[in-house]
């Protein structure tokens, strides 16, 4: 049975993760830390940073989020463009979308050596907002209790997260959330522009009853 790419870098992602939380030199290294960056031109902290998770919550959050929406767009990307693109696209969704989404926190806390971010919360979030565009009636379940459909989750998600960005205080990177969904909708978009007709297409038929 072959694997998915979603299934291969959870894998790889719980694997890292797991070595880290055992490792502290690697966790440190490793780690967005903006004002490193800047320091020593660690820019590969953008990506490996996204392969950290601070806690099993932290992660299993993140990968259970990631397992279902991510299936949904590899299988999309690569009936659209073919196995082989399909499958590069979708990592730069996923991969893209971890790197592009610290670039507003590297600008904002590069002067600040005690700032640090980690996890795959821009990448999932880029890939939910891919399906969001494909896939906007579907419900996303919160809990497995309130289901909302995601056009509507995506517009209270990026509400939120704009919002919270400009409080900051709660230990969250609340940039990563907002700039990694805007990067998942737009480069998707970019890539499949006949998805917007159908984005509102599906939005137009959606009933509450």
């Amino acid at each position: 049975m072959d694997l998915s790419v979603t299934v291969i870098l959870i894998i790889i992602t719980v694997g890292i993760t797991w070595y880290a939380w055992q490792n502290q030199d690697i966790m440190n290294r490793w780690i967005f830390q903006p004002y490193a960056v800047q320091r020593d031109n660690s820019w590969y902290r953008f990506l490996t940073s996204g392969f950290l998770h601070a806690d099993f919550s932290h992660l299993l959050f993140n990968m259970f989020t990631f397992f279902f929406f991510g299936q949904a767009v590899e299988q999309t990307f690569s009936y659209l463009f073919g196995a082989t693109t399909g499958v590069l696209i979708y990592l730069l969704i996923y991969l893209g979308g971890i790197i592009v989404s610290d670039i507003p926190t590297y600008l904002k806390h590069r002067h600040n050596p005690g700032y640090r971010a980690l996890g795959a919360s821009g990448g999932v979030a880029s890939v939910v907002f891919s399906s969001i565009l494909f896939y906007p009636t579907q419900d996303i379940c919160l809990y497995a209790i309130l289901c909302i459909p995601g056009f509507i989750l995506g517009v209270l998600y990026l509400m939120y997260s704009y919002f919270s960005r400009k409080r900051m205080g709660d230990n969250v990177n609340h940039d990563a959330h907002f700039y990694g969904a805007v990067f998942g909708f737009v480069l998707s978009l970019i890539l499949v522009p006949q998805a917007l007709p159908s984005f509102f297409q599906q939005i137009s038929t959606w009933r509450l009853f």
